[in-house]
């Protein structure tokens, strides 16, 4: 009798087992269901985070310059560095701004026995670009202007040239704040009349790399 009732015992556990497992596998089927239809129902979304252009700027610069003189075969090259200030207005991923710059350089060359030389010059641009998140890309175009120096047989003439400049670049943001960019300016400085050596002027090709602080 008591293997008879341990039997039946069994076999009822057995199938109280079975129901509720069952049960279970039941209740969770639709959940598990609808789960998945939510998943294939929802897009799929890639976001990265705005960055902004807008603002006030300073920065420096270092690069390479080099020019030729009109009416004479010098070429005047050399070490460049500097400073620039801006602002940027942005509106979606167009950026326009304006961006002043002031540089010092080791441009000149000599021509039996005139050394010519372009110690320093400056810009003033207006800067159009197109945002693409943390990279900007941008044309410039504005005025320039710049002193020009011969020297020669004991005797130096100074003057300040006025002309035009114009280029482009590409700026990287690293932070909210700063960036760095690499660009190029062509440089026409235009004829003026010295006294020692006649008419004059320097044109120049420079490649930069800067960084800005964005206030």
């Amino acid at each position: 009798m008591r293997r008879g009732a341990c039997g039946a015992v069994r076999a009822a556990l057995t199938i109280v087992s079975v129901h509720i497992v069952a049960a279970g596998l039941v209740a969770t089927a639709p959940v598990g269901e609808a789960s998945a239809a939510d998943v294939a129902r929802e897009p799929f979304h890639y976001t990265v985070g705005a960055y902004s252009w807008s603002g006030p700027y300073l920065g420096v610069n270092l690069g390479y310059q080099g020019g030729a003189t009109s009416n004479n075969p010098t070429r005047p090259t050399g070490v460049v560095g500097g400073a620039q200030a801006g602002y940027n207005w942005q509106t979606g991923q167009f950026v326009l701004g304006g961006e002043a710059d002031i540089q010092l350089s080791s441009a000149s060359d000599t021509f039996a026995p005139w050394k010519f030389s372009n110690p320093w010059f400056g810009s003033a641009r207006a800067r159009v670009g197109f945002a693409l998140n943390q990279v900007l890309l941008y044309g410039t175009l504005g005025v320039a202007f710049g002193g020009i120096s011969v020297a020669g047989a004991g005797l130096t003439e100074s003057k300040i040239h006025t002309g035009w400049t114009g280029g482009g670049g590409v700026e990287l943001g690293i932070t909210s704040n700063v960036s760095a960019k690499v660009d190029y300016l062509f440089v026409d400085l235009s004829d003026r009349a010295y006294t020692l050596v006649g008419s004059s002027a320097i044109k120049s090709h420079l490649v930069r790399l800067g960084f800005n602080y964005r206030f």
